[in-house]
This record gives structure tokens, C-alpha cells and sequence, in this order.
């Protein structure tokens, strides 16, 4: 049977089989004999219209059909990017995978244009971060060699990360990668042969872990056999393990020790993974730690620039766009600002800091008018207008008077400085010292000057050695210049952490270096006190103390902006002790003499401590005391005690005067009178 769809017979309707008429709506069969009588007239206008109404009434059927089918396809596909966004939103797929268009899926096209619509400023480098995570899609390459070896290298806040972490999340999102998540192995925690086991249990995990992108940070402070297996993965496509391992049922790797097990692990491969590493230094820095070998395996070199002006300005109307958003959503009022305030946001770039300065900025600029909102429970409305002003950026909410953002803001704990400069002015003696310290007040003001008028800055080593005998103040001055730095703003923390060699040795092997560097850790933004730290060398064959030495001196180069060391002992022990590592006496170029305190600075001291004790000295009790300072002075000032005399000789003052005060009621509490004296000869 042929098949015959509603048009045909709506045609063959109207025209009949084969094309012809039909009238009055039945066919009539044709006659040889014509009729006598004429038919009447057909209505030819009456057929053809309501033939036309049954084809109007097909087609708005068909119409109402494929509109169906197109709503029900629509929602169908709004339904599954909905379902993208959910997994988006939790965190299964790549942030805009539901928004890539089908011609972008597994495709590089356009990839570093989109890149670049938020990373602003660095075309150059984003089109170089693009280019090498396509090298492995144009070259090929086979698991478990490593997909490519990377360097990143540029200025603190360039866009290092940003850029890398947006290239990764576009990639996942066409299908380019499996996933945007990346695993970050910081180097800085294997700085010896002692941490081999965590660094190679580190590593292993995060070859392993989710993600096709593995991070190197800080390789400039790894140990270097540990380099070399680094190296090994990039050159060899594999790295040797110098002992059995295996991976336990939650999937981390450990020693197996001698035993022969199935299943032992003997070497660590890539696993088809990018390997990148980040520094601020080049390729010529690579080598000099990797060696040649690893630097021509490296694929591609990608640098950052310094931002242009343009691109300064671009990146705080950014900032302030994510600003007015979040002032918007969260406090519910609308932001204004112009080019002045663009232009101060922008100023806000460092040579520390880089384009992060710009995203603190605003950061406390939302600080600062969430604790506006604060300040009432009623609901706030309207227009906040921001103007920028030599002094800082003032506020205006609805055309209200304006006020200093920054005035907003809890006051920063500084460690008040002009209480610290009085406490140390009181101290008795040490004149020298405190011109030192307050010195590097002065430094760090012009330094702020040159670096607000665009000059470079210099870096001023504040790590001292403190010498004399015991008592004559180290200990006390340590105190006081952690709390003086951290005011005048040198220091982030301001914290004292004192130690000697117990806290920073160890008892066995391995165990010396994480110790020191656990120390170090909990003195960064502070400083770090050791005293007696000549007992730290013991002589050549001293291993641990040399080892606590050799890391000390790694934290300090490390860490040179966030710790200050001093290190506290006999001059002559200190001379001694200076020479147990070559870069340790170039390391601390401030040597500070305390001299021991003379018989009248002892009463002084005395007199001091009286007061703050709550007692007073009687007048006959100057020229004992005196003597009595002079006399063991003289005999040996390294042995007398010095401040410490001077504190055990009022403590046993006062313990006599309450000897006496209970046979004598009706004296007077709180003076102390010659007789209460007792002074050991």
C-alpha cells in the first residue's frame, strides 16, 4: 500500500485523483453520452474555501505540535544545565561548564580570549600559560610520563596562580581536562635528608590524588636529593626509590622496611600529569638547583610582567565592580565611585604585595562600611558615594556629611609605641642599646618615604647578636624590641620566643632539623631569642648542634622578611661560636656589647624594683649598697650577677624587713631600713 500523507489528501480533495476538480464534494464517473439536460452551475468559490479552512486547521494542529516539541526540548535542556550548575555548585564540575557552547567543547579555540576576560594585564603571559598546557595535546604524549614541566615564575601578585587556576577551571569546563582541582606539594617542608619519608609520602599523594595538575612551591628551599627525584620524573619519567614501600588500604605510601611483600612499590612516576613549579626567580635560578638536564625538559617558561598603568586601572575597577556587588548582596546598598578612586586603588600595587594590595584595599573598604551598618539595627538604604582624598577615602551615604572610611575600623593593635620608647628609656644604663633600637624606627621611616615617592627600598638586616655577662639586660631588651618592632610596624606578630639548646637539638637522628624548624615556624612575625646559644657548637663532631646551626641559618634566609633572631651569650663563647657555619656571622651584622652595670646604675636598679614591688629604700641604706655593689663588681662581674644581684639582694631585704615587722607593729610597711640588709661577701 502506498503511503498517503494529510496534504495529498487535502489536495486530492479539492483536485481529485490525478489533479483534476472535484464539485459538490463526490466524484462523478465520466459519461461518453452527454445528457440532454445541462448540469447546473458548480460553486467552485464554495469548495475552495472550505477546503482552505481544512488546511488552515491542519497546519495550526502541525504548529501546535512542533511547538510542543520545541517547549518540551527547551526545558530539557534548561533542566540538564541546571543540573550542570548544581554539580558546579558542588564542586563536581568546573565552574561555566554549563555555559560552554558546543563548538568550544574540546577545543582550545578562544580558550586564552576567555582567560583573559579575567585575568587582566598579562595577555602576554596568558597567552604563554595557554600555549603550554596545549603543548601535550599537539605533541602527544603517554601516561605515565608527565604531560609537560612547567615554570612560573614573576613578581609577588602578578597573576601567577590566578592565571593557572582560571586556565584549569575553562580547560575542565570543555572538556579538556577531567577536572579543574590541582594538588600543591610546598617544598619548603623537606629542607633536609631527614624529612625523606614525608616528602616522598607527600609527593605519592599528590600524583595520586584528584586532577591532572600537580604544584611545586618554593623548590629554592628543598632539600637537594629530593630535587633529584623531582628531577628524575621530569628527565626519566620515573624516580627510583632508595627502599620497599608500600600503599596502605587508605592509599598513602610507607616504608616496608626489609620485608618482601607483594605489591612493593620501587618507583614513583608522574602519572600523565603536569608538573609545574612556581618561583619569582628564572630559568638561569632553575638550573643552578635542578641542574641542566631538568631545565631542557622544562617545556615551557611562563613570566610574568610588571602591570602597566592601564592595567592598574583596570584591575581596580575590577575590584571595585566585586566590590559593589558584594556591598549590594550583603549590606544592601548601592556603591558609587569614580576615577579617583579607581586611581587610588590602583596606588595600592607594591613591590611586596603586587596587584594583592588591591584586592586588601577593598577588602577594607567592605570592613569599613560593614561596621557602618553596624552601628544600627535599622535597615539601611540608598547610595554609598566613595571619594578619594590625599589622607584616605571618605564616605557618603544618601548625600549625608562625609566621613573617613578608615576611621570605620577597629584600631589596629600597634603595641603602642610611645609606651614601648618610655619603658625603654626607664631602663638603667644601656645607652648604646637604645640609641641602636630606636634607630631602626628611623630606617624604616625613610624607607616607607622612598617607597611612597617610587624609590627602590633597602632591606635592613635586623637579626643581633647580644653579648655580655648574665644580668646586664639581654633578656629584657629582647622583649622590648619584638614588642618595638612589631609598633612601628618592622614585624607582623611581635612575639618573643625564647629558647635554648634543648628546645632546637634533637636526641636521635632526624629529629634536630624539624625540631628547629618547628621553633622557627611558631617565631615567624616575631622574634626569636636564644640565649647561651654558644652551647648550640660543641665542636666539629658535635652533628646535631651543626645540624640546628645549618637549618637556623636556612630559616633565616627563608624567612628574612618575617623573623628576627637574636642570639644571646659570652662575648668570647659568641666570637667561638660564630665560626661553626660560614654564612653565620655575615647573617647577623648587629653586635650589640651589654656592659655590666656600674655600683651606682646596681642602686638604681635597686631603687627600681623597690618601687615596683611597692617598698621604699630609707636613705641609710645608699652607701652600704654601694659599697656593697662595688666590692662584688670588682671581685668578678660575670659570676656577681650584676641586675640579678641587684633583685636577690632586695628580695632578701625585703624577707628581713617582715622578720622585723612582726616584732615591730607599729613600723612603717613598706620602707626598708639598713639593718634589713644582708649582703653575701
Amino acid at each position: 500500500m502506498a503511503y498517503t500523507d494529510d496534504w495529498e489528501n487535502l489536495m486530492n480533495g479539492v483536485f481529485g485523483a490525478g489533479g483534476r476538480p472535484r464539485f459538490g464534494g463526490t466524484a462523478q464517473p465520466e459519461s461518453k453520452t452527454l445528457k440532454a439536460k445541462a448540469p447546473a452551475v458548480p460553486d467552485l468559490n464554495a469548495a475552495l474555501l472550505e477546503n482552505q479552512k481544512q488546511l488552515d486547521a491542519l497546519l495550526k494542529k502541525q504548529n501546535a505540535q512542533l511547538k510542543t516539541q520545541d517547549t518540551a526540548v527547551q526545558s530539557a535542556l534548561e533542566d540538564s544545565r541546571q543540573m550542570l550548575r548544581d554539580m558546579e555548585a558542588d564542586g563536581l564540575l568546573a565552574k561555566g561548564t554549563a555555559d560552554v557552547t558546543a563548538e568550544h567543547l574540546g577545543s582550545f579555540e578562544g580558550l586564552a580570549v576567555e582567560v583573559k576576560k579575567t585575568v587582566l594585564g598579562q595577555d602576554a603571559f596568558v597567552d604563554s600559560v595557554v600555549r603550554a598546557m596545549r603543548r601535550p595535546f599537539v605533541l602527544g604524549t603517554e601516561r605515565p610520563a608527565a604531560r609537560n614541566v612547567i615554570l612560573i615564575c614573576g613578581g609577588a601578585g602578578t597573576g601567577r596562580h590566578f592565571a593557572l587556576e582560571e586556565t584549569a577551571r575553562i580547560m575542565a569546563a570543555r572538556g579538556l581536562l577531567q577536572s579543574d582541582k590541582t594538588a600543591v606539594v610546598d617544598l619548603a617542608l623537606y629542607p633536609n635528608s631527614g624529612a625523606e619519608k614525608l616528602f616522598l609520602q607527600d609527593l605519592y599523594a599528590a600524583l595520586h590524588a584528584p586532577g591532572e595538575i600537580v604544584i611545586f612551591e618554593h623548590y629554592e628551599s628543598c632539600h637537594a636529593a629530593f630535587l633529584k627525584t623531582l628531577a628524575d620524573l621530569a628527565v626519566k619519567g620515573s624516580a627510583p626509590l632508595s627502599s620497599r614501600y608500600l600503599v596502605n588500604k587508605e592509599g598513602i605510601l610507607v616504608d616496608a622496611g626489609t620485608a618482601l611483600a607483594p605489591g612493593a612499590v620501587s618507583s614513583i612516576t608522574p602519572c600523565g600529569k603536569y608538573l609545574i613549579f612556581f618561583s619569582r626567580k628564572g630559568r638561569d635560578a632553575l638550573a643552578d638547583k635542578f641542574g641542566a638536564p631538568f631545565v631542557a625538559a622544562v617545556g615551557d617558561v611562563c613570566e610574568t610582567s610588571a602591570f602597566a598603568r592601564e592595567d592598574l586601572a583596570a584591575l581596580a575597577a575590577q575590584q571595585l565592580n566585586a566590590l559593589a556587588q558584594k556591598v549590594s548582596a550583603r549590606l544592601g546598598l548601592t556603591l558609587s565611585a569614580g576615577a579617583d578612586v579607581r586611581d587610588y586603588v590602583a596606588a595600592q600595587c607594591s613591590k611586596e604585595k603586587g596587584a594583592a594590595g588591591l584586592a586588601e584595599c577593598c577588602d577594607k573598604m567592605f570592613r569599613a562600611l560593614s561596621e557602618y551598618c553596624l552601628q544600627t539595627d535599622a535597615k539601611l538604604t540608598g547610595t554609598v558615594t566613595l571619594t578619594a582624598k590625599p589622607e584616605g577615602v571618605w564616605f557618603s551615604l544618601n548625600d549625608q556629611p562625609e566621613q573617613e572610611l578608615s576611621a570605620l575600623l577597629p584600631a589596629e593593635y600597634t603595641g603602642a609605641v610611645d609606651e614601648i620608647r618610655a619603658e625603654l628609656n626607664g631602663l638603667v644604663g644601656l645607652g648604646a642599646v637604645k640609641e641602636y633600637v630606636f634607630g631602626l624606627a628611623d630606617n624604616l621611616q625613610v624607607q616607607q618615604r622612598r617607597a611612597a615617592a617610587g624609590f627602590k627600598t633597602a632591606s635592613l638586616s635586623m637579626h643581633m647578636i647580644f653579648t655580655g655577662n648574665p644580668g646586664t639586660g639581654k633578656t629584657t631588651i629582647a622583649r622590648l624590641v619584638a614588642k618595638y618592632l612589631k609598633a612601628i610596624g618592622a614585624l607582623k606578630g611581635g612575639q618573643l620566643v625564647e629558647v635554648t639548646r634543648a628546645d632546637l637539638v634533637g636526641r636521635y637522628t632526624g629529629h634536630t632539623a624539624p625540631l628547629t624548624n618547628s621553633v622557627i615556624e611558631s617565631a615567624l612575625g616575631g622574634v626569636l631569642f636564644i640565649d647561651e646559644a654558644y652551647s648550640l657548637y660543641r665542636g666539629e663532631q658535635d652533628s646535631f648542634g651543626l645540624e640546628a646551626i645549618d637549618t637556623l641559618v636556612k630559616g633565616m634566609e627563608d624567612h628574612r622578611d618575617e623573623l628576627v633572631v637574636v642570639l644571646a651569650g659570652y662575648t668570647r663563647e659568641m666570637e667561638v661560636f660564630l665560626t661553626a657555619n660560614s654564612g653565620l656571622a655575615s647573617r647577623f651584622p648587629n653586635k650589640i656589647e651589654f656592659p655590666d652595670y656600674t655600683a651606682d646604675e646596681l642602686l638604681d636598679i635597686t631603687n627600681v624594683l623597690a618601687k615596683g614591688k611597692g617598698y621604699r629604700l630609707a636613705e641609710g641604706c645608699t652607701f652600704p649598697l654601694l659599697g656593697y655593689y662595688k666590692r662584688r663588681q670588682a671581685l668578678d662581674s660575670r659570676t656577681a650577677g650584676n641586675g640579678r644581684l641587684a633583685r636577690n639582694t632586695l628580695e632578701k631585704a625585703i624577707f628581713h624587713q617582715s622578720r622585723r615587722l612582726v616584732a615591730e607593729p607599729a613600723a612603717e610597711l613598706d620602707l626598708i631600713l639598713p639593718s634589713d640588709l644582708e649582703f653575701e661577701e
